[in-house]
């Protein structure tokens, strides 16, 4: 019964795709009918003037007139089908996947497909975030070249293999997080999907939609001359009223075919499945803390850690060992884990991070000098150290620029060095009454309250981080390409990267608390003994006598918004911290 039940959802799901599809086709038939008229007004006012019934000047005028607008029409037609067919439709990045390089990985794949009666994918592909799909690149642009001179079938030509089946896209977190398990029952409702997709007519519509949302952002490209601008503008309006037209069509048309697959799914470790989404969740919350609380601070200082799906089990580990909910999920790590599916997992964890960078960050598409991997036990001395060390002699630059002295005594010693005193002293000075205002950023307005030393402070520390930025990102005379010109832009368009940002920018506010705590840090380091850490779910942290110093944050906004060293002075007596003595900056 409930076998039948499942097949009669599965029919109606794929119909109803089916029926939106040939809307989304009745669409650019219309389009072709409207594009024929003029065409078809000159048959028949010619037709007319040959038997003898439309004759006489008027006539001749209209057989003239509508013949130049059907020729003109035609080739607008013409020029608008051509881009619309070979515009290049976008493609997600990511990390293709060999099958020799994983040879049980499409083993599993294709025994899934063949237990739910769809085609196999053609290909695997791997992307840094938790999510998985079906892509369909079998646009000619997509596909390797053939050998040289045959095309796929073995014959001579200039074609390109283009892969018959979509191509099957699976987060990489999931394979080192999932047990295999848990991965076949994830991927089911995925790869059930294929089915729908060798429907001709489902086929065609995705192609026309596809082909119409490629010649929009074909239109929309920069740099062009007054008059290309002019045809560019015309095709991009076509392009978004058919785009319009069959919108909606298209929505229902891929939820009918969500509801199929999902419908076929069913009958595949439906069980298992239940168990799975919940990984699903815990996966997704674990990649969004390791790429903003580890990785970024990371790319920062340019470098990029290597191992970042390794990483989310560790997070993930770290939290179900913190959080009583998360019991019993690292339990799970005795199986055998999604990643023994690949023959190499450590070199495509290193691409897909690789990805990640690119992708969440905007890094380079290769790794170079100021571009570098970090393995995990190099984090804590080459990420975390040199953050605190680059951000405090940062803003002990600043304070040179702002004129501030070393101590508050005239008489006393030159310290020898940068100290942290200089820096509690200066944003407990009292402001002079009648000194200038701090230029603080109309945009931080609303976040400016601290003291008038601590805005100017702020103020500049933002100044000088752009300064730093966009020198950074000024490409030198005879350097390398910049990034997004390299081979890997072959197919997709990074020219903003980059294309998801983790975080906004870090207000004037936030600045100045990290680098004063980079400055606490560093004294700390330098003068009591302690370490820079890697906490897995909250990223650089300050060891002190082996603890964590969870309490540092609200001691530093104490001072900084408020004016109060207090709490802080307080934290460091009892740590054992000398803010007098000099520390090292890099």
């Amino acid at each position: 019964m409930t076998s039948t039940s499942s097949g009669i959802g599965v029919e109606a799901g794929a119909q109803a795709a089916r029926t939106r599809a040939l809307a989304v086709l009745r669409v650019r038939g219309r389009a072709l009918a409207v594009a024929l008229l003029p065409a078809a007004a000159t048959v028949i006012l010619l037709a007319g003037g040959s038997t003898g019934h439309f004759v006489g000047h008027g006539w001749d005028t209209a057989r003239w007139t509508v013949g130049a607008l059907a020729v003109v029409v035609l080739l607008a037609a013409a020029g608008v089908a051509l881009v619309v067919a070979r515009a290049r439709p976008a493609v997600s990045p990511t990390v293709p996947i060999p099958e020799e390089s994983a040879p049980d990985l499409y083993r599993m794949v294709r025994d899934l497909a063949d237990r739910l009666d769809v085609p196999a994918p053609s290909a695997i592909a791997l992307t840094p975030d938790c999510d998985s799909w079906l892509e369909d690149r079998t646009h000619p642009a997509h596909g390797p070249p053939a050998p040289k001179g045959r095309d796929e079938l073995g014959s001579p030509g200039p074609h390109r293999r283009v892969p018959a089946a979509p191509v099957l896209v699976i987060g990489s977190p999931f394979l080192w997080w999932m047990r295999v398990g848990e991965l076949r029952a994830v991927l089911a409702p995925v790869v059930a999907g294929t089915g729908p997709s060798a429907q001709p007519d489902i086929a065609a519509a995705r192609r026309f939609v596809r082909g119409l949302d490629a010649t929009v952002a074909v239109s929309s490209t920069a740099a062009r001359c007054p008059a290309t601008r002019l045809v560019c503008a015309g095709l991009g309006w076509v392009a978004r009223l058919l785009l319009r037209s069959c919108r909606e069509h298209a929505a229902l048309m891929e939820r009918g075919v969500a509801a199929a697959a999902a419908e076929r799914a069913q009958a595949v470790d439906y069980g298992l499945r239940i168990v799975a989404q919940e990984q699903v969740g815990l996966a997704y919350a674990g990649w969004d803390r390791l790429l903003t609380r580890v990785a970024l601070p990371a790319w920062r200082m340019g470098r990029w850690p290597s191992r970042l799906d390794a990483g989310v089990v560790a997070a993930l580990t770290e939290l179900s060992r913190r959080d009583r909910l998360a019991e019993g999920f690292a339990s799970r790590l005795g199986e055998r884990p999604a990643c023994d599916l690949l023959e190499e997992p450590g070199l495509v964890d290193e691409a897909a991070s690789l990805l990640a960078a690119r992708l969440f960050h905007g890094g380079p598409a290769e790794p170079g000098p100021d571009w570098s991997p970090v393995a995990w036990q190099e984090y804590p001395e080459e990420v975390v150290d040199r953050t605190w060390r680059t951000e405090a002699a940062r803003l002990h630059r600043v304070l040179d620029s702002l004129g501030v002295r070393a101590t508050l005594d005239p008489a006393a010693p030159d310290p020898g060095g940068p100290t942290l005193a200089r820096v509690l002293d200066h944003l407990t000075e009292p402001a002079a009454p009648d000194g200038p205002k701090a230029p603080a950023p109309a945009e931080d307005a609303e976040e400016a309250a601290g003291t008038e030393c601590s805005a100017a402070l702020a103020a500049g520390l933002t100044a000088a981080l752009a300064r730093e930025e966009a020198a950074a990102a000024t490409p030198a005379p005879d350097g390398p390409a910049p990034a997004g010109q390299g081979p890997d832009s072959a197919l997709w368009d990074d020219c903003a990267l980059p294309l998801f940002p983790l975080q906004p920018p870090r207000t004037a506010r936030e600045l100045l608390a990290d680098h004063v705590r980079a400055m606490v840090c560093c004294a700390a380091v330098d003068t009591a003994g302690a370490t820079p850490g890697l906490d897995w779910l909250d990223g650089p942290s300050l060891l002190v006598d082996g603890e964590r110093a969870a309490d540092l944050t609200p001691r530093v906004l104490s001072l900084i918004e408020e004016g109060d060293p207090a709490p802080l002075r307080a934290w460091l007596v009892e740590s054992g911290i000398r803010p007098e003595k000099p520390v090292r900056l890099v």
